[in-house]
C-alpha cells in the first residue's frame, strides 16, 4: 500500500487530496478539511470524515495540522483501527520577524514532536506519520519582498496505541523511511480530547499568523486561484 497527498483539481476547485492505493488498483481518498495559513491561497477544504473503510481495517487519515485540531480526533474516536497521514510542517524563516523570537522555533518543534504521540493517546490507536524534512524558499503573504527561507521540521514516526514510539526519524537524519510491526487494534485512550479548537497550546504568534493568513488566503483563492484554475482547465478541454 502507498499513501500520499497532492493538490487535486475537481469540480472547479482544488483540494489537498490524500490517496491510499492498494496493489489490486483500488484506492481510497480524503480531502484535508481546512488549509493551513498560506495554503488557503491554493486550495479549499473538504468535508469527508477522513475515515477509510479498507481491506486492512478502518483507517483514519490526518494531514499536517489536522493532527492538532480537536475536531479531527472527535470525528475518528471509536471509529478507526489506526491513523495514517503526514505533515509538511514548516518553521520560522531564516530572517527574523519582529515579535517572533527564536525560541518560538523550539516551541514549534516540540509541538511537532509530541503531535503523533499525543494523537495516538487520544484515540488509543497506532499512528503512522510521514513528514517532509527538506528546505524551501518563498514569499510572505502581505509582506512583499520578505524572503521566507526555511525548512520543514520532519519527525517521521510510527507510534502504537499507547503512545510508544516504535520507530522515528528526525530532520537531522536526512531523507529516508522507517518501518515497524504494527498491531492495528484499539486500546483505551490514555488522554482525553481537550476542549476548544486546538489540541496543543499554540503560541499567540502562531494563532495570529493562522488568523490573518487564513483570511488573506481565502480572498486570494476566490479572486485569483479559482478563476485561473477554471480558465486553464476549460482551455485543456477544448
Amino acid at each position: 500500500m502507498v499513501g500520499g497527498s497532492f493538490i487535486a483539481y475537481r469540480n472547479g476547485d482544488a483540494y489537498n487530496t490524500f490517496i491510499l492505493a492498494f496493489p489490486d488498483g483500488s484506492a481510497y481518498f480524503h480531502d484535508k478539511d481546512q488549509p493551513t495559513m498560506w495554503e488557503n491561497c491554493y486550495y479549499i477544504g473538504g468535508n469527508d470524515d477522513g475515515v477509510l473503510n479498507t481491506p486492512v481495517g478502518r483507517l483514519g487519515v490526518a494531514l499536517c495540522w489536522e493532527f492538532i485540531r480537536t475536531r479531527t480526533a472527535r470525528r475518528m474516536i471509536g471509529k478507526v483501527d489506526a491513523v495514517i497521514g503526514g505533515s509538511a510542517w514548516w518553521t520560522l524563516p531564516e530572517k527574523s520577524l519582529p515579535g517572533f523570537p527564536g525560541r518560538l522555533h523550539d516551541v514549534n518543534l516540540e509541538i511537532m514532536r509530541e503531535t503523533p504521540i499525543r494523537f495516538a493517546k487520544l484515540l488509543g490507536v497506532p499512528v503512522i506519520h510521514a513528514a517532509h524534512a527538506g528546505e524551501f524558499e518563498g514569499g510572505m503573504p502581505l509582506l512583499p519582498g520578505f524572503p521566507f527561507k526555511s525548512y520543514y521540521l520532519g519527525e517521521t514516526m510510527i507510534v502504537d496505541g499507547d503512545g510508544r514510539v516504535l520507530e522515528k526519524m528526525s530532520r537531522e537524519d536526512g531523507e529516508g523511511f522507517v518501518i515497524a510491526d504494527v498491531n492495528f487494534r484499539r486500546v483505551a485512550p490514555s488522554e482525553s480530547i481537550p476542549d476548544g479548537f486546538w489540541i496543543p497550546k499554540l503560541p499567540l504568534q502562531l494563532r495570529f499568523v493562522w488568523w490573518y493568513q487564513n483570511l488573506h488566503g481565502r480572498w486570494y483563492y476566490r479572486l485569483k486561484t479559482r478563476p485561473y484554475l477554471r480558465r486553464k482547465f476549460s482551455e485543456l478541454k477544448k
